[in-house]
């Protein structure tokens, strides 16, 4: 399930690409599938385990185009160790809303970004996060947890006044703000709750077979209730 879209992107071989706060690695496989130089960048040791066992088996797989080749690294988007202009794309997805220094990590985030690249970064849009958190603290208030709802606006603006140029805006995935909805409505643990269940199932269903019916009727929905909003700069030469 991919938040970004890669063809605007202009992802392919030997593109250097950097997918910080990686997570489960859904980008950096995509990247990697596409030929990139990938490095699958988050604080998760554990989860970076089962990524670069993923690009392994890939690779095993016969997936990898010539030249393509994923690695982890473990580390803090306040402090990413690599030089200035390093990276050809550079994607922070679903990121920026767990940081308190949001404006130090955007900086970090462009500081490695080579000039003429492409930095994308994705959020949870505002008004289906506002939902989430009227509905439950436990979706937000916990470790780690979500600390802000951005408007899309006020971020474009931060990324802007960090030098680059803003060039895209689309919304994404929203058939799965009802299921957060439903889980902040019942308890955000309760996964065995029957209406949780049978809604995760349509998800994954959809998600595997990909049906006209819910494709089209997702993308008429996204920009009314998208659950992610993503955001595409150019950085200036």
């Amino acid at each position: 399930m991919l938040t970004v879209d890669f063809d605007r992107l202009r992802v392919g071989r030997g593109t250097k690409f950097i997918d910080v706060g990686a997570g489960a690695g859904r980008h950096s496989y995509e990247a990697l599938r596409r030929g990139a130089d990938v490095i699958a960048y988050d604080l998760d040791e554990v989860e970076l385990k089962a990524v670069d066992d993923m690009f392994g088996a890939m690779e095993l797989e016969g997936e990898i185009p010539p030249g393509g080749r994923g690695q982890v690294e473990v580390g803090n988007i306040l402090d990413i160790p690599h030089p200035d202009g390093s990276f050809d794309v550079v994607l922070a997805s679903e990121i920026l809303e767990h940081v308190p220094e949001d404006v130090q990590a955007i900086s970090e985030l462009v500081r490695i970004l080579a000039p003429g690249g492409t930095l994308a970064v994705t959020v949870p849009a505002w008004f289906p996060e506002w939902v989430c958190w009227a509905l439950s603290d436990e979706y937000h208030a916990n470790e780690g947890g979500h600390i802000r709802i951005y408007k899309a606006d006020e971020l474009q603006a931060k990324l802007e006044d960090a030098g680059l140029e803003f060039t895209h805006k689309h919304h994404a995935h929203a058939l799965h703000s009802p299921f957060w909805w439903l889980k902040c409505a019942v308890g955000v643990e309760k996964d065995q709750n029957p209406a949780v269940k049978a809604y995760h199932q349509l998800l994954v269903w959809d998600m595997m077979k990909a049906p006209k019916l819910t494709r089209w009727s997702e993308k008429a929905l996204n920009p009314l209730i998208g659950k992610s909003v993503a955001l595409y700069f150019r950085k200036p030469f």
